[in-house]
């Protein structure tokens, strides 16, 4: 209070006689702003220690649950050409039905009867592949038939062979009872022509025995000529046996060179039938590929490529569609700091933009027009703008999201982190620290 009976103007001129002063000098007015002070600064030291929850703030949108429920567009697997639209802008299509036709661009399929085409060259192809199985059946036949000829062949020559040997055994046989016959005629030649010579045998007997010697040498002589005819023939008859296993044996590896060659156009042929059926099989879908229809039943948004006439690649968007049937989620991005403090299944409000909201940050239970949502997934990747990207889904336990939310419509979101009193909030604010770090203890799934 301030102490005015100390100023030296009080001593001289009495303050207290004036309006004014009254009013400024007057004791009750202190004592009323000092209660005030004393209340205010009781309220604050309770309001300090009362329960603030942590969160994490984050901007993001709405989409959907699951990836085959988002917007997509309709891309053409081939480039071509617009010619017909059956839909238009708004309509509700069925999955299967029909958005578009195109026609081809590339010159290599102009032809409109190019898969019949096709479709021929591989029935011709197929009827090659007959004769080719026809030519090689033949050929093994054949080859069999070379092979059991050879057979006979070589055992006719065999026994030819075998019959020169046993020739050639008897003709050595008569060589040797000729030479016995010869030594005989020459011991009666001689034995005669002693007696002879005493006088005992007559000129007649002796010219008897030399006309049997020289028709025993004579034998003797066609003999040795009979067994070097009967070695000839066995030298022939092995002559003829080795002619005859290289005669068919050219003619079996000729057969099987043929045989192998139509085994190779065969296979070359199947190929062909192979290459040409993956053809036809390629050009029935490329046909079936002129109709660009519905992959799921939803609306369609928007004709991204309208013009007839109009070309474009394949790959490039044609039309984007909406599907009609979807759950709703939003997903939210959040700072990499922040990113430790979420797991899944944690509590987070959301305001919808174009839904009125009154958001009291530390105090989720208070604040008005958010809506409940928990976490269903959280990206290991950061995203370009920087954030992680974290998916939220409508908390079953909560109030349900507004049916008038269209997926792409933005979002804002708070994620409830741990209770913390007031006074650390404010802390911890001031010093720039990060929220508490803490895993929940109910969440089986966290701990995993």
């Amino acid at each position: 209070m301030l102490n005015i009976t100390n100023n030296s103007l009080y001593d001289k001129v009495d303050l207290g006689q004036y309006e004014a002063g009254k009013k400024v000098l007057r004791g009750s007015h202190y004592k009323y702003f000092n209660r005030f002070l004393k209340f205010f600064a009781a309220f604050l030291i309770i309001v300090v220690f009362l329960p603030w929850t942590q969160t994490v703030s984050g901007t993001g949108s709405v989409t959907t649950l699951t990836p085959e429920q988002r917007p997509q567009t309709i891309q053409s697997p081939i480039p071509g050409k617009i010619e017909k639209w059956y839909v238009n802008e708004g309509d509700f299509v069925e999955k299967g039905d029909t958005i578009l036709f195109i026609s081809e661009i590339k010159n290599e399929y102009f032809d409109p009867q190019l898969a019949e085409r096709t479709g021929d060259q591989v029935n011709s192809k197929k009827r090659s592949l007959d004769s080719y199985e026809n030519k090689i059946s033949s050929l093994g036949s054949q080859i069999n038939s070379l092979q059991v000829e050879k057979n006979l062949k070589l055992e006719q020559a065999q026994n030819k062979l075998r019959q020169s040997i046993l020739k050639m055994r008897s003709d050595s046989i008569d060589l040797e009872a000729f030479k016995i016959n010869l030594e005989i005629a020459e011991r009666q030649f001689n034995r005669i022509q002693q007696l002879n010579e005493e006088g005992l045998k007559s000129m007649t007997d002796l010219e008897e025995k030399r006309l049997k010697l020289q028709e025993s040498q004579a034998k003797l002589i066609s003999q040795e000529n009979k067994l070097l005819n009967s070695r000839n023939d066995i030298i022939n008859a092995e002559i003829e046996l080795n002619r005859i296993d290289a005669e068919y044996g050219d003619k079996i590896s000729k057969a099987r060179s043929e045989r192998s060659t139509a085994e190779s156009d065969l296979y070359q042929t199947e190929a062909d039938v192979s290459k040409l059926e993956s053809s036809f099989t390629n050009y029935q879908m490329r046909n079936d590929l002129y109709y660009i229809r519905a992959p799921q039943t939803g609306y369609i948004n928007k004709a991204i490529k309208s013009g007839i006439g109009e070309t474009f690649k394949e790959g490039d968007p044609l039309v984007g569609i909406m599907p009609s049937e979807y759950e709703l989620a939003v997903e939210t991005f959040v700072e990499p700091i922040d990113l430790p403090l979420l797991h899944k299944g944690e509590k987070v409000r959301i305001r919808f933009d174009g839904w009125p909201a009154i958001v009291f940050s530390g105090w989720p239970n208070v604040s008005y027009g958010t809506y409940g949502a928990k976490i269903v997934a959280i990206e290991n990747f950061i995203s370009p703008n920087g954030k992680y990207r974290v998916l939220l889904a409508q908390d079953e336990d909560d109030h349900p999201w507004p049916a008038a939310v269209r997926v792409g419509s933005g979002a804002n979101t708070l994620a409830l982190l741990e209770d913390v009193p007031i006074w650390y909030e404010i802390w911890r604010q001031l010093n720039g620290f990060p929220p508490n770090y803490y895993t929940p203890e109910n969440s089986e799934k966290a701990k995993k």
